[in-house]
């Protein structure tokens, strides 16, 4: 595992050191999941182009995860949350 020093910018952005761009064929324009738990962030490249869709979808999941583990859910019924779901 190769590791390096990168700071933040004052715009919350993070430089992938060259030497990374480089090992993991990284180009301009590019994305990443961006993941965190306990104080370690990871970034995953997507090999496929993703849509602003995919990323709502991701944040939606991601809310959904933290009101779970802060106990903020509702219990329902089956037939409810299929008609729930038929929603989205």
């Amino acid at each position: 595992m190769e590791s390096e020093i990168t700071r933040i910018s004052s715009k919350g952005q993070v430089v992938v050191p060259l030497s990374l761009r480089k090992k993991m064929k990284i180009r301009e324009g590019e994305f990443f999941i961006v993941s965190e738990k306990d104080n370690l962030i990871v970034l995953k490249k997507i090999e496929n182009t993703m849509t602003e869709e995919d990323l709502d979808t991701i944040e939606k999941v991601k809310e959904a995860w933290k009101d779970i583990e802060e106990g903020r859910f509702k219990k329902m019924k089956k037939e409810d949350f299929l008609k729930e779901i038929a929603k989205w």
